[in-house]
């Protein structure tokens, strides 16, 4: 029988907050990929992203009708599935801009590396609820967590997409720090951390990962190569000001300086037309977003609930400060969208999976 309460408690305020986002990364994107634009019509990217994003919107709406802790109960097939078609992209998958990320299923490419935050942290959270202490977590306890987030990350890198697997491993360590763990654990992990980054340097990553990094220290040694990026997109930005220079009035974006502007520098079209007003209206509304589903976590008397909220809520985090620190100059590029405002379909569907989810958890909050 049908629970009136689900409709009494659905979290309206959190949608809005979600379909403003949403909204407003439409007209970004928009501008982004029109300004400049020597054709007549509309852009067939920013018609493929409505498309998406009403996609995002009904998948969103599907999770709703599912108790989200039958998530708990089918994490095993949502973490197998996700593998295998990380899996399948070794074997048969699209490769694009040097890398193998994309499946093609007909007329639709999926990035299974996008869709594997949310199964990642469905399945730390199915395992977490049931081993949580007071003392913390110990060496023991981390075994098998540690071996669900390695598979995936390996998976991911050798595609290679090194910023997407380090995203896992920031997702994965947030959830185990607000389990908590044994002091012991965490300067043990910590020490650990320090010492690997050495090897990392000389032996795991590429010549053109290393590039990105020098060129985050130093964006001026190659100006016109490697560097050339960050330095438009700080162009962009400081040209832009206080209040930008108008919708679709971006000389950087219209006269193709900046480059991946509907992707990963498409926050520099919004500051360089909309200046620093419009991206304090966009981190206001981020801000009320993330806080809002720390509070959907605090609130839920489940722990497989509360844990589940906090991951998705720290995947939307990670992405927008690390996007944020790219397109300033801060971070080195690593290539992470700026959640519903950044062009790309697998991202939408997995961001608006995750909007899903924590609405799910929010109606049902008065369950135990």
């Amino acid at each position: 029988m049908f629970d009136r309460r689900l409709i009494e408690n659905f979290d309206w305020g959190f949608l809005v907050v979600v379909l403003l986002i949403g909204g407003a990364g439409l007209v970004i994107l928009y501008s982004a990929v029109t300004a400049g634009y020597g054709e007549s019509g509309i852009h067939y990217l920013f018609k493929k992203q409505v498309i998406w994003m009403g996609a995002g919107f009904l998948v969103m709406l599907s999770i709703l009708v599912i108790d989200f802790r039958q998530f708990d109960k089918l994490n095993s097939l949502i973490y197998g599935l996700c593998v295998a078609m990380l899996i399948a992209v070794q074997v048969f998958g699209h490769t694009g801009g040097g890398s193998q990320r994309w499946l093609v299923l007909g007329a639709i490419r999926v990035q299974p590396s996008e869709l594997m935050k949310i199964a990642l942290i469905i399945s730390l959270a199915s395992l977490y609820s049931n081993i949580v202490s007071q003392e913390g977590l110990g060496f023991r306890n981390l075994v098998k967590p540690a071996v669900i987030c390695l598979i995936p990350f390996c998976l991911i890198v050798i595609q290679p997409d090194l910023g997407t697997g380090l995203l896992l491993l920031l997702i994965a360590g947030s959830i185990t720090l607000f389990i908590k763990v044994e002091k012991r654990v965490f300067f043990t992990f910590l020490g650990l951390g320090l010492l690997i980054v050495p090897l990392v340097w000389f032996v795991g990553l590429k010549d053109y990962q290393k590039m990105r990094i020098m060129t985050f220290l130093d964006p001026d040694r190659d100006p016109l190569g490697a560097g050339y990026h960050i330095i438009q997109s700080k162009i962009a930005i400081g040209s832009g000001m206080i209040t930008g220079k108008g919708f679709l009035q971006g000389t950087q974006n219209a006269l193709s300086f900046l480059p991946e502007q509907h992707t990963d520098f498409i926050l520099s079209v919004l500051a360089e037309e909309w200046g620093l007003m419009g991206c304090s209206v966009l981190l206001i509304l981020y801000f009320i977003l993330l806080f809002w589903g720390l509070n959907i976590a605090y609130t839920c008397r489940s722990m497989f609930g509360s844990i589940l909220a906090f991951g998705v809520t720290i995947m939307i985090f990670w992405q927008i400060f690390i996007n944020i620190g790219m397109v300033m100059g801060l971070m080195p590029v690593v290539g992470v969208p700026l959640p519903l405002v950044s062009y790309g379909g697998s991202s939408v569907i997995t961001n608006m999976a995750g909007f899903g989810i924590l609405l799910n958890i929010s109606m049902r909050k008065f369950s135990g």
